[in-house]
């Protein structure tokens, strides 16, 4: 499965809905975008009054009074050309932050099935290389697209008003460019939406080789790792082989051809000279502006090629938005704790189930463990009591509603799920459990490292709680992580909690040490507890045994020791070791 790509026609049209919410803003860009390129256009036509002046003996001080005019002409235009820049950065920062905003939003609304079954790689390279190929855009594009566009139209209007003959004669080799570009758009447009694709499966796989870097040891995969690194760079070197090409393709056509409509009107322009159907102020004003359309020219076909790339960004950020929801979220309110399981199934890919016809009722305030082999089903069955994941059939209810009918957050106050997959987000300690909480006191922070036995470490470091951790802070241990995030579902104070093998990744003397803290403080919450280590089995008040995705077994530890079943053998072999 893979996550969508809005069509190119609706990525643009939902970006230029984007862009009318800051409508004051872009008019008042365009205002001062024309009145400086009115400027600039309009020195060549004054420039060949002043040559026609001449040559009919006009007085030196009519000629100084026409450089005067195109001196303040051209220092009104600088001051013009400063506060268009200005209020364009300000406009686009606005607008990508919009953009970026609207992305992380609607990643977070991402159905995890969904992300596990597209694979991090797609989501990574949207969230990297098409924000960051639409940022550029936007913070430089836009000005310098709407400058480019502008000053074409405008010079050609004042071409005109200096001959029509000669402003004809100047737009000679347009069909021509008109045809190139669209020769180049056919090709180029497919070739970006493979180099971004190339890109999201090169930088999934670097992630992925990152972050298992120690299995990958373990198991001596290094090498068949590396061809497969080696494969995927290949495969990026072919597609932007073929995107130079094509970019230097255009450019010099571009370039080849920009110069010829100069020697055009210059030639055209002496042999109607003779006939006294243009003046030589026409011809030096049109000459002028041939030479100066080279630039504006030069600059929309460079945009016009960035915008195929970020078409296909764009295209990929607003896919996200296609993503369909698993849950149809109403305004109900369960009238109850209870949480139940009735008949479910769910599969990751169709026809292969992961779990088939589950029931259980878990009782309010009980702790309920839920072991068995590895595959059996535990963890999304856990996924699923949590809301995490949808059933593919049945039903899970809190309070008699079901899961898929609550808003995220209305969800999250009755049931949250803790992994054993952590991440501490760049900022401080203190940031870090606000998430959970944000209008939380020092005091219920405090609480819940005490809960978690956090307060003599996090009191231990340099700022304390506003010592910054995460991605190039200061470095915690993998049990201090798994602390700062169980104090996060303490302050977010579900009255379920799911531990999904949360400890099983700490050393067993800690693991132990932070089970025996949260029982003390989770007494009378319910607690599902998925573990391989039988004393969480042992302390639950019922134990529910997973093999193929069903529950085989469910009871009080003593129950199934003494039914000698699955539990008991697995009990047995547990003691022994």
């Amino acid at each position: 499965m893979k996550l969508p790509i809005a069509k190119t026609t609706v990525a643009q049209r939902r970006f230029v809905n984007l862009l009318t919410e800051y409508k004051s803003q872009l008019s008042l860009v365009i205002v001062l975008q024309v009145l400086v390129v009115a400027g600039t256009v309009s020195v060549p036509f004054i420039i060949g009054k002043v040559v026609d002046s001449i040559q009919e003996g006009t007085t030196r001080e009519n000629v100084v009074n026409y450089l005067i005019l195109i001196f303040c002409l051209l220092f009104a235009q600088s001051i013009l050309s400063f506060f268009s820049e200005y209020f364009s950065r300000v406009l686009s920062e606005k607008v990508f932050a919009r953009l970026r905003g609207k992305l992380v939003r609607g990643v977070l609304n991402i159905p995890q099935s969904t992300i596990e079954s597209a694979g991090t790689g797609d989501l990574l390279g949207r969230t990297t290389t098409d924000i960051e190929n639409v940022r550029f855009v936007v913070n430089q594009g836009i000005s310098q697209f709407v400058t480019a566009v502008f000053t074409i139209v405008l010079t050609y209007i004042f071409a005109f008003a200096a001959s029509w003959q000669l402003a004809l004669t100047s737009m000679v080799l347009l069909p021509v460019v008109g045809y190139a570009l669209k020769h180049y758009l056919r090709h180029a447009t497919p070739a970006y939406r493979t180099m971004n694709a190339q890109w999201a499966r090169l930088n999934g796989y670097v992630s992925e080789t990152t972050e298992q870097a120690r299995t990958i040891d373990s198991f001596s995969m290094a090498g068949p790792r590396n061809a497969g690194y080696d494969r995927e760079i290949n495969g990026m070197i072919l597609i932007e082989r073929y995107a130079a090409y094509l970019r230097t393709w255009l450019v010099a056509l571009m370039n080849s051809m920009l110069s010829v409509p100069t020697l055009f009107v210059v030639l055209f322009g002496a042999w109607l000279y003779q006939y006294d159907l243009v003046t030589l102020g026409a011809i030096t004003t049109v000459a002028f502006y041939t030479i100066d359309l080279q630039e504006p020219l030069y600059e929309l076909s460079f945009w016009i090629d960035s915008m195929q790339t970020v078409n296909v960004s764009l295209g990929r950020i607003f896919g996200i938005d296609d993503v369909e929801s698993d849950r149809e979220a109403t305004d109900a309110k369960p009238n109850g704790e209870n949480l139940k399981a009735k008949q479910v199934s769910f599969a990751y890919r169709e026809g292969i189930p992961v779990l088939e016809d589950v029931s259980l009722e878990i009782r309010p305030g009980e702790k309920l463990a839920i072991i068995g082999p590895s595959g059996a089903g535990k963890s999304t069955f856990g996924r699923l009591l949590a809301g995490v994941h949808t059933p593919g059939g049945g039903t899970v209810t809190v309070g008699d509603v079901s899961l898929v009918e609550l808003t995220e957050n209305e969800l999250h106050k009755h049931v949250a799920l803790v992994s054993q997959e952590h991440h501490m987000f760049v900022g401080s300690i203190r940031s870090n459990l606000l998430l959970a909480a944000p209008h939380a006191s020092d005091e219920q922070l405090w609480e819940a490292l005490e809960a978690v036995e956090a307060t003599d470490w996090v009191n231990a470091l340099p700022k304390g709680i506003n010592t910054e951790v995460g991605s190039g802070k200061t470095r915690l241990t993998p049990g201090q992580e798994q602390q700062i995030a169980l104090a996060r579902i303490l302050l977010l104070d579900p009255h379920t909690l799911v531990l999904d093998e949360a400890t099983s990744m700490l050393d067993p003397t800690v693991a132990r040490s932070l089970e025996r803290s949260l029982a003390k403080v989770l007494a009378g919450r319910t607690v599902i507890a998925i573990a391989h280590r039988l004393y969480t089995a042992h302390d639950a008040d019922r134990v529910a045994v997973m093999v193929d995705g069903q529950i085989v077994e469910l009871g009080t530890h003593d129950e199934l020791v003494a039914l000698d079943g699955e539990y008991a053998s697995l009990w047995h072999t547990w003691q022994a070791e």
